[in-house]
């Protein structure tokens, strides 16, 4: 949203590559014994779900027709160089172009019928041809359903059962199919195998940076590093990294249609010390936005352009608003500047009622579309967004093909309520959608910086996420015990 409005990435590649059957037959993994007759057989799927230059999306789908196993390890060989760089639910080694996945606790065990899912960001050079053949431990495609006289992978009957998974909201969001695209947290792991920084804070006295990570992979934040790198003096947010491997990472928003306040133009960092919170009973601190601050990506890979469909969640402190413009996490214009209407889709929190509001005296979440903050499909007043102002507060705008959606909810219990599903607002320029796909925090579209707010994580990503995989995200983030 812009305060003056008051006065390539191409579209994903799918490729999907339905695979032969696959004989499923033991290898003397721990856990299994021997079967005389063991039923064995599985289908693969291999679907590229998005590529960018240099780089891709893929997901993989295993569908077991045999006897149940438990306990399995899945490889292939890429042929053009192809690198995976970053996987969930599972663990991959990769030496050359021959890659291993092996299952994670939570879905060691596939039933007969039963579907794992896996999925991975990688890296290729001149050509991404799709693997051509599977193996599922040790036993390469031979196509149907057969009886075998080799060890099957049953569990022995003192084999427990493997936790529920996945663990991570970006796991939930890989799952159900609309894998996160950015994933922004100063407080914990938004992926259950990520082990890299959350964020950067430089301290004053010397102008000198340390990386702040988490203390065990999927971990929270560990904020003793913080706390000793910059006792006796100030430190600053820098960089909040992004988790998904895309490197959309949020640094110093620079100027735009409206002129940060830092020198040269550029926004305000945050205090990295503002928002001390605790997450299950750890440490952390979160993004504590004073007017003037912001942070920004203006050449980013693979968010939604156009009318893509993208969902994207945050969580905010319900308590700290005001009714500037504009406190938002999102979808932005790629030259900090407002280029009209739908350029933009962006979660709004706070209290302005110059172009939309709901009941109460807010803070409402809204959708910032550029040129308009929309709390419903009409502009101005809408009666089913009400005030939210939980102490840490999930806000979610997602759209789609003229259709989109608010929803939130207490961060710390409950459930999703939906203050909004319909159509594009009934205003001209918002349908279809112009979105440009830079990322913003704090600030608005032409880098109106007046609101203040503070961030604790939020992600986005490709495609249009179901309202059951949202509750899903929604139990993890409750689980993850924000205080």
């Amino acid at each position: 949203m812009s305060e003056s409005s008051t006065r390539r990435r191409r579209r994903p590649l799918v490729a999907i590559i339905a695979l032969t059957a696959l004989t499923v037959a033991g290898t003397g993994l721990a856990g299994s014994h021997l079967a005389s007759a063991a039923t064995t057989g599985c289908r693969v799927a291999y679907t590229v779900t998005n590529q960018w230059p240099g780089g891709f999306g893929a997901a993989v789908d295993v569908t077991n027709l045999g006897d149940p196993v438990n306990g399995w390890r899945l490889t292939w060989t890429f042929t053009a160089g192809q690198t995976i760089t970053q996987l969930w639910n599972g663990t991959a080694t990769q030496s050359g172009g021959a890659v291993t996945v092996t299952n994670a606790a939570y879905n060691a065990a596939i039933t007969t019928g039963a579907t794992v899912s896996l999925g991975f960001n990688g890296t290729f050079t001149a050509a991404n041809p799709a693997p051509t053949a599977f193996a599922l431990n040790g036993i390469t495609c031979t196509g149907g359903v057969s009886g075998s006289p080799t060890p099957s992978l049953s569990p022995s009957p003192s084999t427990s059962t493997p936790p529920p998974g996945p663990t991570g909201p970006c796991d939930i969001y890989a799952a159900g199919g609309t894998p996160c695209i950015a994933a922004h947290s100063t407080t914990r792991a938004l992926f259950a195998a990520y082990n890299g920084p959350l964020y950067q804070v430089r301290r004053s006295s010397d102008n000198t940076t340390r990386d702040i990570g988490v203390l065990s992979p999927g971990g929270y934040a560990n904020a003793a590093t913080q706390d000793t790198f910059c006792a006796g003096t100030t430190c600053l947010i820098t960089i909040i990294y992004d988790q998904s491997g895309r490197n959309n990472r949020l640094t110093q928003a620079p100027p735009g249609g409206f002129q940060g306040p830092a020198a040269g133009g550029y926004d305000n960092l945050a205090n990295a010390t503002a928002a001390p919170i605790t997450i299950a009973g750890h440490k952390a601190y979160g993004v504590s936005v004073a007017a003037g601050t912001g942070y920004r990506n203006n050449a980013t890979n693979g968010v939604a352009r156009g009318d893509q469909p993208e969902g994207m969640y945050a969580i905010f402190d319900g308590t700290h608003y005001n009714g500037g413009c504009c406190f938002d996490y999102g979808n932005a214009e790629t030259n900090s500047r407002d280029n009209g209407n739908g350029t933009m889709e962006a979660i709004y929190f706070g209290n302005i009622k110059v172009w939309g509001y709901g009941t109460g005296n807010g803070p409402w979440i809204m959708a910032d579309l550029e040129n308009g903050l929309f709390s419903g499909v009409n502009a101005g007043y809408n009666a089913n967004d009400p005030t939210v102002n939980y102490r840490f507060t999930t806000a979610i705008v997602k759209g789609e093909a003229n259709h989109w959606a608010i929803r939130g909810g207490n961060a710390q219990s409950g459930n999703l309520s939906t203050f909004y599903d319909g159509k594009r607002p009934n205003v001209s320029g918002y349908n279809p959608m112009k979105k440009e796909g830079a990322i913003i925090l704090g600030i608005g579209g032409d880098n109106s910086h007046g609101a203040v707010g503070t961030f604790y994580e939020g992600v986005m990503t490709s495609g249009y996420p179901g309202n059951a995989t949202e509750d899903a995200v929604q139990a993890n983030i409750t689980a993850a015990g924000y205080r």
